[in-house]
């Protein structure tokens, strides 16, 4: 599977809205004034903020906004009533005292404050403000942003990622990929953490994004990065608090049979996954590990949460993603690019009904779902007494919703 030729996308010729994000910002501030934006740089944050109606935008790496702003309590009694965007709010000395402010005596300002990691990440925020703020994660471009334009292809998603103005481009983005990884350290990592060995840093980043989907062993990077295995262990950190990748553990009750301390850890982007492994064209083989990281977008985006796991046994049956929801009630989520080489094939059918019926037999309750890009309308299929749903990820996520 190769793309070829001119791309017909621009960052002039189109908008892709964000109306998903929207109404989950809005729907935040129902709930509290003060609203953390977190995602990875160039997710499209500030434009995203900007989008809103009626919003006024202070970006606080300009020196007069941090002027403005040195005088808190000034400053928010001049935003009464206003719904503000304080974007790249760290570069403020004290950013938490500002939102905690906010949150406990000006309520009626309605506040974003953007980041590139998790609000108690780094030693600039000394309040995480539990219970005043609500967090929305701005993740990679969702399908349904995606898919409805011009021209789209699943391919084009996973080679350009989903970062909005690298998924715009003409070409591949090449070299806004190695940008990025210069302002990622520059503008995130050096400002918010102590890192001292910046090339170890960023070589273990390409290196677990080149094996993104793959089990995470910390040692087996010692040696390449020059670094300690604490080191290793603490960079893993720092890349997870960041949403540079993602740390799937794996799911267990510690019995016998359960691989329990092996976490896979997955890149927070198809687009830099395909860089790291320097992939310019695609192969067939290659869409199952880009969908499954598709996939995992999906559910991270429409339910905001990190806590997922991977399930796999001894006797090497896996599933990709189990989910609890509730205490007994545990869902599985396999993930295949094309449900035509699995349901209609009764060998294909069999080796994934095993995987599920050998987790079924430690977890009996749950629905099990197998979620393919080439669905249109979910169906099932039956593997000895289990029944495998067969969805695209909007009917994935519509039955996990229903489920909260």
């Amino acid at each position: 599977m190769r793309l070829r030729g001119a791309y017909p996308y621009g960052d002039d010729e189109m908008e892709i809205k964000r109306s998903f994000w929207q109404h989950l910002i809005e729907q935040a501030w129902q709930e509290r004034s003060v609203i953390w934006l977190m995602g990875v740089r160039r997710m499209g944050k500030t434009k995203l903020c900007q989008s809103l109606p009626n919003v006024e935008y202070f970006d606080c790496e300009i020196p007069e906004v941090r002027q403005a702003l040195s005088n808190i309590t000034l400053f928010l009694e001049s935003q009464h009533g206003k719904r503000i965007v304080l974007d790249e709010i760290h570069c403020l000395d004290n950013p938490s005292q500002l939102l905690k402010i906010a949150a406990d005596y000006h309520p009626s300002v309605k506040i974003i404050a953007t980041g590139s990691s998790t609000l108690g990440a780094s030693a600039k925020f000394s309040d995480t403000l539990t219970g005043r703020k609500r967090e929305v994660w701005l993740s990679s471009l969702l399908l349904e942003e995606t898919e409805k334009l011009e021209n789209f292809t699943i391919e084009r998603r996973f080679l350009f990622g989903g970062l909005p103005a690298y998924f715009t481009a003409q070409k591949l983005p090449e070299a806004d990929f190695r940008e990025w990884n210069d302002a990622y350290w520059a503008k995130d990592i050096q400002d918010l953490f102590t890192v001292g060995k910046r090339q170890s840093f960023l070589k273990f980043a390409a290196l677990l994004l080149a094996q993104s989907g793959g089990q995470f062993e910390a040692s087996k990077f010692t040696v390449s990065c020059e670094v300690s295995r604490p080191t290793i262990n603490n960079y893993l950190a720092i890349l997870e608090e960041t949403f540079v990748v993602h740390v799937i553990r794996p799911f267990s009750t510690y019995r016998q049979t359960e691989i329990v301390s092996a976490p896979k850890v997955y890149g927070f982007d198809t687009g830099f996954v395909c860089y790291a492994k320097m992939w310019s064209t695609l192969r067939k083989e290659d869409n199952g590990i880009l969908w499954e990281h598709c996939v995992l977008n999906e559910i991270q985006a429409y339910l905001q949460i990190r806590s997922i796991n991977y399930w796999r046994d001894k006797r090497g049956h896996e599933i990709d993603f189990v989910l609890r929801s509730g205490r007994d009630t545990i869902t599985a989520i396999e993930c295949k690019f094309s449900s035509l080489s699995i349901s209609g094939d009764r060998a294909a059918l069999a080796a994934i009904g095993k995987n599920f019926a050998a987790f079924r037999d430690l977890y009996p309750h749950g629905e099990n779902y197998v979620v393919c890009y080439d669905v249109t309308i979910p169906f099932q299929r039956k593997h000895d007494d289990l029944i495998l749903s067969f969805v695209h990820p909007r009917d994935l996520i519509k039955n996990l919703k229903n489920k909260e």
